[in-house]
């Protein structure tokens, strides 16, 4: 005979408590939205954001004052600025944007006519509706494009990621710290340290570079790339360091639009066994070097930005260095980082740091520097590449 099976136990009904309450559901969503934010990053991410689209559509707009000196009334300046922003669209999304605002604007209200037999006839045309629609679909087309271009530019990050050195290297006497922020998703900002060939007498050499390329973004670093191709190439031969530098301007005269896409450039070679730096400055910001004793000395030998006149001549400085020295090669950035109040960070501040950090670690030295520039810009949108090498003589 079969053995008689139990009943199935009876299911309970799912317990409603165990679903998230509307509220929850609320927070959910909002901290999706906000991805954790407070509302005063959120206004300040906002009041960033607001600046930085302010400063891309007046460029246009200044630049037409500045062709034409005339007098213009209130409404003559919101024209010229609303141009300023139309012509970031496409001519397609123009009309799109134009027939949107028409709609909802003027597409409301109670229509009314006599037909043949004497009635009064009204619709009512509820167009805003569709105005709204529009200026919906015009939207996502801008947020389509927002999409497909932040993956090319990441793509292109991780690419230029990969020509920049993530640690420096071991360099015998040095203890060295980089870093580098873009004002952009790409960066026209170049740094490296690495080992060069043997002299001819067998010393062991290294060179530092830091270098900058006029623009910003997508132009910039493409250039970058090409700075770093051939640095790395002509580095590669026992050439002297000025015989580097000439081949690099050649080199950057042929591609730099008529000296309009120049370089700035700081590069130096140390000799690990004489602790002795040679170096040229192509017109780059003046590198500091903080002796031990407190002095402070400026490294200016050099010539004019690579890429502006090919037959340039570039005169090379050397020096020795000595323990407890410190050596700071930046962009212009960094010292051109400007406040809410326009101001710039200058060199005076970047020195009181250097001063108050001389026992710090180059690591410690360049965070604090850079957490210094932080405090001083706040909000204010970064308009330009921040890139920083710092050298400590052992």
């Amino acid at each position: 005979m079969p053995t008689p099976t139990s009943p199935p136990a009876p299911t309970s009904p799912p317990n409603p408590s165990h679903r998230p309450g509307i509220s929850t559901q609320l927070r959910q969503f909002w901290h999706r939205i906000t991805e954790g934010l407070e509302l005063n990053q959120l206004w300040s991410q906002f009041k960033s954001d607001a600046r930085a689209s302010y400063r891309l559509y007046s460029r246009d707009y200044k630049v037409r004052r500045s062709q034409d000196t005339r007098k213009r009334t209130g409404f003559q300046v919101a024209q010229e600025f609303a141009w300023a922003i139309l012509e970031k669209l496409s001519p397609a999304r123009r009309v799109l944007l134009l027939l949107a605002l028409l709609l909802l604007f003027f597409g409301g209200g109670d229509y009314s006519w006599q037909d043949r037999a004497g009635h009064i006839r009204v619709i009512t045309l509820p167009l805003q509706f569709y105005g709204g629609a529009l200026l919906f679909v015009l939207l996502m087309l801008e947020v389509a494009d927002r999409v497909v271009m932040k993956r090319d530019l990441e793509i292109a990050r991780d690419i230029q990621r990969w020509l920049l050195p993530a640690t420096p290297p071991q360099v015998p006497g040095l203890a060295i710290a980089f870093a580098t922020r873009a004002a952009n998703t790409v960066a026209g900002d170049y740094y490296d340290v690495f080992a060069r060939p043997l002299s001819p007498s067998g010393e062991e050499r290294f060179l530092l570079a830091v270098a900058d390329v006029a623009g910003k973004s997508i132009p910039a670093a493409l250039l970058m790339a090409t700075f770093q191709a051939s640095l790395k190439t002509l580095s590669s031969t026992s050439c002297s360091l000025a015989e580097l530098v000439a081949g690099m301007n050649q080199y950057a005269c042929t591609n730099s639009q008529g000296g309009v896409r120049f370089t700035t450039a700081f590069l130096a070679e140390f000799d690990a066994v004489t602790r002795t730096l040679t170096y040229i400055n192509a017109g780059h910001n003046t590198p500091v070097l903080r002796r031990s004793s407190g002095v402070v000395e400026r490294l200016t030998e050099g010539g004019l930005p690579l890429g502006i006149l090919a037959d340039a001549t570039y005169p090379s400085a050397s020096l020795t260095l000595q323990k407890g020295d410190w050596l700071i090669i930046f962009t212009d950035g960094l010292v051109e980082a400007v406040n809410q109040r326009d101001e710039d960070y200058d060199e005076p501040r970047m020195l009181n740091v250097i001063e108050a950090g001389v026992t710090a670690t180059p690591e410690e030295l360049l965070r604090r520097m850079m957490a210094d520039v932080d405090a001083f810009v706040g909000t204010t949108p970064q308009h330009d590449d921040i890139t920083c090498l710092v050298v400590k003589v052992e």
